[in-house]
């Protein structure tokens, strides 16, 4: 299993052979260092805890593997992904705070005519009838992002070594300098 951790930058786009444009994400990749290798005697399960160092901050990530062949100290780079690659890339998504529920979950509010006042962008009725309470699951006002989100069959569009850096096709989740897990 091909894995490596990076920070996103910002989108682009790339022109392929046949001159077709591909929206891109670029991700600065530095190279990993195994600092722990978990065995199933020992932890439990087995694993690979990576660490990269840059700009004075230490990142520790744990990839789990069937059987890994690296050993603590071993470093791991870009030089394993090649151009056309399939990869699932895992990330924090953007804090939106608190938001409403036109917002959050797509609601489209009351009507702009007929005496609405105040309550176009309102939720409306909650449920009530015979019942004393809200109802479990019931989708309201709150929290939005900062959840940890997966994409998966992205592909690898153009790889800078020189530069350490990787665009994969299509929007990564999260803002400029987001942690970034790329598994293929």
């Amino acid at each position: 299993m091909k894995f490596i951790l990076g920070r996103k930058l910002n989108m682009t786009q790339v022109f392929d052979k046949d001159g077709l444009v591909h929206p891109a994400t670029i991700v600065d990749v530095t190279p990993i260092t195994v600092t722990q290798v978990k065995t199933k005697e020992k932890d439990g399960y087995t694993a690979l805890q990576v660490s990269t160092k840059k700009a004075k901050r230490e990142e520790k990530k744990e990839f789990r593997l069937d059987a890994p062949t690296q050993k603590v100290g071993d470093t791991i780079d870009l030089s394993q992904f090649a151009i056309g690659d399939t990869v699932r890339v895992s990330a924090i998504s953007k804090g939106k705070g608190f938001q409403g529920v036109v917002k959050r979950h797509g609601f489209g509010g009351g009507p702009r005519s007929h005496g609405q006042k105040h309550s176009e962008r309102e939720p409306g009725s909650i449920g009530g009838g015979l019942r004393n309470k809200v109802p479990k699951k019931m989708r309201m006002a709150g929290r939005m992002g900062g959840d940890r989100i997966t994409i998966k069959n992205l592909s690898i569009v153009h790889i800078d070594l020189p530069t350490n850096t990787l665009y994969i096709s299509g929007t990564v989740p999260g803002r400029r300098g987001t942690l970034v897990e790329i598994t293929g």
